[in-house]
């Protein structure tokens, strides 16, 4: 049994939405105490609340869209992927509306096995910023249709939800309109991503049924320790960190070498995070601790930067991209890596002496007049932002 941490009181400063006297939201969390362990195959699974069990390495289809990668060559292949991954365990997908055709591939794949609800797909309601003042009930009852029915689908896993500019009133009409969705029976389990802890805490505060919380969360990015894993485990809410290998930087492959000369969209993210954390030689040091370590373990380095992030509080699982190749292996050998005290205190005492990203969770990606603004796409529903 793999238990969270015990509850630490969080105060984040310059607090100032509170929750009023009276909930707007009617819908309690479901509750849940702890995570429970469950085997499958050969994969971990964990329970985010009683009955609804997911693996703890989930597959990730961010990677498949052109743009950030784009994942094996043809539908054959991603659906051939897509098998491999679940015949050894790893039955949980990460996809959302945004992501160029990750719906309707996944849809696809649900279809074609014998036992549908064998495994789980988790997807996102992300409006587009310029028309996030426009947003009601009917156009975020459309936007979720579409998901069920590009998924093939009655029912969504867990559908988890994003507000661009906290500036713009409708955060408390979209949350509303979901949970009605959940009453109806439309959607199972709600998440947000990518929230800071203000607006996380302000919500469950008024009593929304939040299980989980998407966030950008590595050996470099280390922003939910200022507030948000705190939070996390205080309200008992399930951390899905993504980027734990920051876009392929966490790897073997960039010991020793030098910054790459061009990058796609998602490079250029993470590629603003070493420079928020030291720059080119501070990624260069913590890739030969990691590279150190692995060597030990006879292991990779991408293996030790994953299994570290799966063993921080309040981390229920972890979303690792669908590349150009299987996974599956690579995250069976995940699942049995143990790092011992030695490794820990060793990467615990280099963090020590790495600088954390400034601000909350995502304040860097939403701050107007920063680099990190700039690459990031913010009206994806639209065929001329897609990728």
């Amino acid at each position: 049994m793999w238990t969270s941490p015990a509850p630490t009181r969080i105060v984040v400063p310059d607090l100032e939405l509170r929750a009023p006297a009276s909930r707007r939201f009617a819908t309690a969390r479901p509750p849940s105490s702890h995570y429970r362990l469950v085997s499958v195959s050969d994969a971990d699974h964990v329970e985010l609340v009683p009955d609804y069990a997911i693996s703890r390495v989930i597959n990730g289809c961010w990677q498949l869209t052109p743009d950030h990668g784009g994942g094996p060559g043809s539908e054959n292949e991603i659906l051939r992927t897509f098998a491999e991954l679940v015949d050894h365990g790893f039955t949980t997908f990460d996809c959302a509306d945004i992501y160029a055709g990750s719906e309707e591939i996944l849809g696809k794949f649900r279809r074609s096995l014998p036992d549908p609800h064998s495994i789980q797909i988790h997807t996102k309601l992300v409006p587009n910023k310029a028309s996030l003042h426009e947003l009601n009930d009917r156009k975020i009852d459309a936007a979720l249709n579409r998901s069920l029915q590009k998924l093939g689908v009655d029912q969504i896993d867990l559908l988890q939800y994003h507000w661009w500019d906290y500036d713009v009133p409708g955060i408390d009409r979209l949350t509303r309109r979901l949970l009605h969705a959940q009453n109806a029976g439309k959607i199972r389990l709600l998440g947000v991503t990518n929230f800071n802890t203000k607006h996380l805490q302000y919500l469950l505060d008024d009593g929304a049924s939040i299980v989980t919380m998407q966030a950008q969360y590595s050996l470099l990015d280390r922003r939910p320790e200022r507030y948000m894993t705190g939070c996390c485990a205080e309200k008992n809410i399930s951390l899905l960190p993504y980027g734990v290998l920051a876009g392929g930087f966490l790897t073997d492959r960039y010991l020793g070498r030098a910054s790459p000369a061009t990058m796609n969209r998602s490079l250029q993210k993470y590629r603003l995070i070493i420079d928020e954390v030291g720059g080119w030689s501070a990624l260069q040091h913590l890739l030969e601790l990691l590279s150190g370590i692995a060597t030990k373990h006879d292991t990779t380095v991408d293996a030790i930067a994953a299994r570290w992030a799966l063993d921080q509080p309040a981390v229920a699982a972890i979303i690792l991209g669908i590349g150009s190749r299987s996974r599956a292996q690579q995250n069976v050998a995940l699942d049995h890596l143990q790092l011992d005290d030695e490794d820990r205190q060793s990467i615990a005492a280099h963090l020590e002496t790495q600088a954390i990203p400034p601000g909350d969770m995502y304040d860097l990606e939403r701050d107007t007049d920063g680099p990190h603004t700039k690459i990031i796409k913010v009206n994806l529903q639209d065929a001329n932002e897609r990728p």
